[in-house]
């Protein structure tokens, strides 16, 4: 299976026992809302998504994208040292070489080659907010 055929497979899919039911908490919502507002080939940590909310962290942050963030772009939402997301790796490269995600080759060293995100270059500071999000 090609990376490009893999970036189209969809979101991330979740155990039963851990889709949400009924409507979305607002915190959740709010999360979602900010990964869908950064650019393509741009990318926010978890931490820096709860920063600019003022509310919450990076492990809340993590946890709202692991229940609620398929159907927005979750692989912009990322580890603040660039690691790939485990276990979907190969779905989130597919999507960051589609929109030229700036990246950093893995050394030879690497367990499975993965590249990481070059985070200096990708790392977008919500610069946009005042004429995207009111």
């Amino acid at each position: 299976m090609s990376d490009e055929s893999l970036a189209d497979a969809g979101p991330p899919e979740h155990p039963e026992h851990l889709e949400p039911q009924g409507a979305l908490p607002e915190y959740a919502e709010r999360v979602l809302e900010v990964a869908e507002l950064i650019p393509p080939g741009r990318v926010m940590t978890y931490g820096d998504v709860a920063e600019w909310l003022e509310e919450g962290g990076p492990r809340q942050v993590g946890r709202v994208m692991a229940l609620y963030g398929g159907p927005v772009p979750w692989w912009r939402v990322v580890r603040a040292d660039g690691v790939l997301l485990p276990g979907h790796e190969l779905r989130a490269l597919g999507h960051y070489r589609t929109e030229g995600t700036p990246l950093k080759e893995a050394g030879r060293a690497a367990e499975g080659h993965v590249p990481r995100i070059d985070m200096k270059r990708a790392r977008w500071d919500g610069g946009e907010r005042a004429e995207r999000h009111t």
